[in-house]
């Protein structure tokens, strides 16, 4: 009896992972029952069988989403029915040219599902936030364990706390995105709500992603089964390589190094809380990426298609290309349905002066500066002013367009902040690297001399205050700015240089490799401290986030910028040397070149199969060999 509760029943101290065993023991099943209903591939397979698999995967992926959050089901199938149900009024009112009834059928869709994504997840950031401006002290209420309760023994569900369900970032990203390409017209509505509840649960990629749009996922529900020798080489090559990035590298980095250092900086040197700092990069991006890559492999195995979520991102050369390589189906999602609504990099209108104006009070109010609501107020007056019809002309598509994307991108990156977690310093990272995507684009349109000029006066004032008030923080900032100050020195030198054909051609190879290297390391520099506010404790109390991380970061930014005992050094090297060789390995294996990855890949589809059995029982020992005394949780289950 226990067995089978163990089987069948929820627990949510053993949700199912792609680490476990369990797992795999679970996909073996429903896959044998997957190809049962297929049969032979080479037969025709007739619309009774597409309708059959599509069925049949979804009660597969009810189960697993069961297994991995209880009665959270039924917010699941909830969201399903509402999506389907209203997207199909909405085509038909396009039909019959009622757009006016479409849109706020589109609204009503969109109010709910938010509305569900913001109850769960944000409810305790909100309560917080309320209670701190006005002295007030409410206290969250479930009201679905209250529910609850009426139906079953009363107080079996606490109504005083909300849990997240796992996931619901996720697919509620993905119901948004069917109703509005049904509105745009971009697909048809599914209609039979089986197949749609599929679109919606489909298990590999259901808790984590990626993010699948619409338009890329329902043709794929009525397309026969295919899966090729290549195409299954590819499959068990993304799940063994899934596999290895997140119990070998992702795990080992963390219980032997990061979660020790993040856990208290100020009993570690700087030296130490910077690697940690690198590697914990190093880590998060194993851990999303081995998820996604395992989810991307079982799916094909299956015969779907699930997009690319990550492109080698610390190849990348500026902030904006980072995230354009960083999961790349939010940054899809974004851009479609919020950056390019908002205007892009076309127009500036009522959502981006309310967003800017909400973002300027709300800083304001958490600083507790009132008075910058006055600059605030000039610049906004200054972007209306120049976004007249007189002064467009004046000044040309191209600033008007730089002008246009800033604003909208800062708005999508803070909000894109907030979409990962429930707390301050998620819309902190996210307002960071939305500056750093400006400064990099205004940066990128201003001349060598004035870059000299602002990097030297930059570098001078930050040495300065240094001088007079020295903190860690501004010691880490005034080297920091001494680096950027040198890399900018060698390239106005080069660009002298160059003015020069002879030399120019002369030089042109060597320094493009140089300034390729230069541009990745300032970029991932940049990124990884940016992670300072990512790392927190908690994604469900705000109160508690925000001190955890703001501790964290500080302590981390104390002993980074205090002075530091070189010794510890080789110590620390020697001491921790399978780390740091993990960490080498890692970032190699990250920056080789793309051909060559590809290569490999194929290499391993092509190879026959008795040989590519004996490389994938090596490789499951292999990764059996890293596995920790306790599985460690995907960090992007908290989102």
């Amino acid at each position: 009896m226990d067995s089978i509760r163990y089987i069948f029943g929820f627990n949510a101290e053993s949700p199912l992972l792609f680490t476990q065993f369990y797992f795999w023991a679970f996909f073996a099943l429903v896959f044998a029952g997957f190809a049962l209903i297929i049969g032979n591939q080479k037969l025709p397979i007739t619309n009774h069988k597409l309708h059959m698999r599509n069925v049949y995967l979804l009660f597969v992926s009810w189960f697993f989403y069961y297994k991995t959050s209880g009665l959270f089901l039924l917010i699941l199938a909830f969201v399903t029915l509402s999506d389907w149900l209203i997207a199909g009024r909405i085509k038909s009112a396009i039909t019959n040219h009622k757009l006016p009834i479409a849109k706020l059928l589109l609204a009503l869709s969109v109010t709910i599902d938010l509305a569900l994504l913001f109850y769960f997840k944000y409810a305790y950031f909100f309560t917080n936030v309320v209670n701190e401006w006005f002295g007030t002290d409410f206290r969250v209420f479930d009201i679905f364990a209250y529910v609850g309760n009426g139906f079953a023994t009363a107080g079996r569900f606490s109504v005083d706390t909300i849990v997240l369900p796992v996931g619901i970032s996720f697919y509620i990203f993905q119901v948004i995105s069917y109703t509005c390409d049904v509105f745009r017209q971009k697909i048809e509505p599914v209609r039979n709500i089986l197949d749609f509840g599929f679109y919606v649960s489909f298990f590999p990629q259901l808790v984590a992603g990626p993010i699948v749009r619409a338009e890329e996922f329902i043709p794929q529900l009525y397309k026969p089964y295919h899966l090729s020798r290549r195409y299954f080489g590819l499959a068990v090559f993304w799940i063994i390589n899934g596999l290895a990035k997140k119990i070998i590298m992702s795990d080992y980095l963390a219980v032997n190094l990061i979660d020790r250092v993040f856990d208290n900086p100020l009993l570690f040197s700087g030296f130490e809380n910077l690697f940690a700092l690198f590697a914990y990069s190093l880590q998060v991006y194993a851990d999303f990426s081995g998820y996604t890559d395992v989810a991307i492999g079982v799916a094909l195995l299956m015969g779907f298609y699930l997009p690319m979520n990550f492109n080698s991102p610390y190849k990348s050369k500026t902030p904006q290309e980072f995230w354009r390589r960083w999961h790349m189906s939010l940054g899809r999602w974004l851009k479609t349905y919020l950056y390019i609504p908002l205007g892009g990099n076309r127009r500036i209108g009522f959502g981006t002066y309310f967003w800017w104006s909400l973002i300027a009070f709300v800083s304001a109010a958490l600083i507790g500066w009132w008075w910058l609501l006055i600059p605030f107020g000039v610049f906004m007056a200054i972007v209306a002013v120049l976004n007249s019809a007189p002064f467009r002309e004046k000044m040309g598509a191209g600033r008007l367009k730089l002008l246009y994307s800033n604003l909208n991108s800062f708005i999508t990156q803070v909000l894109g902040g907030l979409w990962h977690g429930a707390s301050w310093n998620f819309v902190l990272w996210g307002a960071i690297n939305g500056a750093g995507m400006i400064v990099e684009k205004i940066w990128r349109e201003t001349g060598w001399l004035l870059r000299m000029a602002c990097m030297t006066m930059l570098t001078a004032s930050l040495f300065a205050i240094d001088h007079l008030w020295p903190l860690p923080v501004w010691r880490l900032f005034a080297v920091w700015a001494l680096i950027v100050w040198s890399g900018t020195v060698i390239r106005y030198i080069y660009w002298l240089c160059t003015r020069s054909r002879a030399v120019s051609r002369q030089l042109s190879v060597v320094s493009n490799h140089l300034a390729t290297a230069w541009a990745v390391l300032q970029t991932f520099a940049f990124i990884t401290f940016t992670r300072l506010f990512f790392r927190s404790s908690s994604n469900l109390d705000p109160e508690t986030a925000n001190r955890v991380a703001w501790e964290t970061a500080t302590n981390m930014v104390h002993q980074i910028g205090g002075a530091w005992n070189n010794n510890i050094i080789p110590a620390f090297v020697w001491e921790y040397r399978w780390v740091v060789a993990m960490f080498v390995l890692g970032m190699a294996i990250h920056w080789v070149p793309t051909d060559w990855k590809r290569r490999y890949r194929l290499w391993f589809s092509a190879m026959p199969l008795w040989l590519m059995v004996g490389v994938v029982c090596l490789a499951i020992l292999v990764i059996y060999q890293f596995v920790s005394a306790e599985m460690q949780p995907f960090i992007y289950f908290q989102f």
